[in-house]
């Protein structure tokens, strides 16, 4: 059981839902070699200006050291357990190696304890978990942890049950289908390791109550609506008002909700061969 649903018996359990992690995971300590401290910010800068709003408390996390590029080339390594990471959706898988070192990968789907994975300079065994340029993979499969980039190491499709597709072949550059729907042209040479991430079951995690929100280090929000003329442009007027502007705006006045953020004329624009589908309404 992958989620779990809790019963009504209190307000707060009404709605909730969580992760059914404790199923899944089959060690529950983290490899301490691999921890690192993790500095919070409380969304402020380095001159203790608040510059992300929202933002403190929350429980205390420490940082896993997480190998992206697996530049341990052509050496097998074997799962010692699959393991919870508090700072990403998904799960992460602990490889032991023959010389003795040991190093996070980001967990696909049916990887467990026991299996064996390797990153190789050439094609190898198609198998979830194993890591190979995208030139080596054959066309169709699901692959995460994607290089845009060769030697930059998995930098998108990380997150929990996302997976990209190899649409084609053309050259030395991929068409790849990312989790969006836009589809990417990407150097042949770049890596990618085989399967979907694991934790497919994320979506469905339903937080019930703000305690739950301020855990994750989220403090409250007030709405700008609810606000003075002075505070916010949404604010203003006698009792529950709309906006009444052409569009939403943020504090500072600025177009927000919908607007493009891409800056226009991008490098990357030329390897984009299909925009993400519009989630307009018709």
């Amino acid at each position: 059981m992958a989620f779990k649903l809790y019963k009504p018996t209190t307000p707060g359990r009404r709605h909730a839902g969580v992760s059914g992690w404790k199923t899944e995971v089959t060690k529950r300590t983290p490899e301490k070699s691999l921890l690192s401290p993790r500095k919070r910010t409380g969304g402020r800068n380095n001159q203790g200006k608040i510059t992300t709003r929202h933002r403190g408390g929350g429980a205390k996390r420490q940082l896993r050291t997480v190998d992206l590029l697996q530049e341990k080339f052509d050496v097998v390594g074997t799962v010692v357990g699959i393991e919870y990471d508090p700072n990403r959706t998904a799960y992460l898988a602990l490889l032991q190696y023959p010389d003795g070192e040991k190093r996070y990968i980001v967990a696909p789907v049916g990887l467990k304890p026991g299996s064996q994975v390797v990153s190789a300079t050439k094609r190898v065994d198609v198998t979830t978990g194993n890591r190979m340029p995208l030139k080596d993979i054959p066309v169709g499969m699901q692959i995460h942890a994607l290089e845009l980039q060769p030697g930059r190491g998995g930098i998108t499709v990380r997150s929990a049950g996302s997976s990209a597709v190899i649409m084609a072949m053309e050259g030395d550059m991929a068409q790849v289908k990312m989790p969006s729907g836009e589809i990417r042209a990407i150097p042949s040479s770049a890596r990618a390791s085989l399967g979907q991430v694991s934790n497919n079951d994320h979506n469905n995690v339903r937080l019930g109550k703000a305690g739950r929100v301020i855990l994750k280090g989220f403090r409250p929000t007030v709405r700008g609506k609810v606000m003075n003329p002075v505070d916010h442009p949404h604010g203003g007027g006698e009792g529950n008002q709309p906006i009444g502007l052409k569009h939403p705006k943020t504090p500072w006045g600025k177009p927000a909700l919908g607007v493009k953020t891409r800056k226009a004329g991008k490098y990357s624009d030329a390897f984009i061969l299909k925009r993400r589908p519009s989630r307009k309404k018709a």
